[in-house]
């Protein structure tokens, strides 16, 4: 019996400004929910030096190892062919590159964790809130069909759940 062959993974691309906290926790997020059917990565225009490590609590309290992965910047991408690429921060949008290929364009304005101050808890409590409208709005775009991967849909996954 002939099986279909399985279509390309979707790759997708978040870009923030550091890399440290809301691009990885996309990355981290989609590549657990949408599993072979998306490529995922992220970038940051000026990468921090190290990961917060709240990220990682945060990830790991969703059971999401990610400890081996580090910052990386836009020249690990440039290049790359993209399908779509999210910015998840307004620098980003502002200084997103020019990519290869015709790749869908969306933007997700959200605030940066890893300027919270206040205490441990207060922190852990504003990484824990980014983690959740990333995980509900790339819960709702691994629900998108390949041919509902526009910007105004893409979009939606990050409005509708304002």
């Amino acid at each position: 019996m002939n099986t279909p062959p399985k279509p390309n993974p979707t790759r997708v691309l978040f870009l923030c400004t550091k890399n440290s906290a809301r691009s990885q926790m996309a990355e981290a997020l989609l590549a657990e929910l949408g599993g072979a059917r998306f490529d995922v990565a992220s970038a940051g225009a000026s990468p921090a030096m190290e990961m917060d490590p709240m990220t990682f609590e945060v990830l790991d309290d969703l059971g999401i190892d990610w400890r081996s992965h580090r910052p990386k910047g836009y020249d690990t991408i440039l290049g790359t062919t993209w399908d779509v690429v999210i910015t998840v921060c307004d620098r980003a949008r502002e200084s997103c590159p020019v990519l290869p290929g015709h790749p869908v364009y969306a933007h997700w304005s959200i605030e940066d964790p890893v300027e919270s101050y206040g205490t441990t808890w207060a922190r852990r409590a504003v990484f824990r809130a980014t983690a959740a409208r990333l995980r509900e709005s790339i819960g709702q775009l691994v629900q998108l069909l390949p041919t509902d991967l526009r910007a105004e849909r893409l979009n939606a996954c990050y409005d509708e759940g304002k």
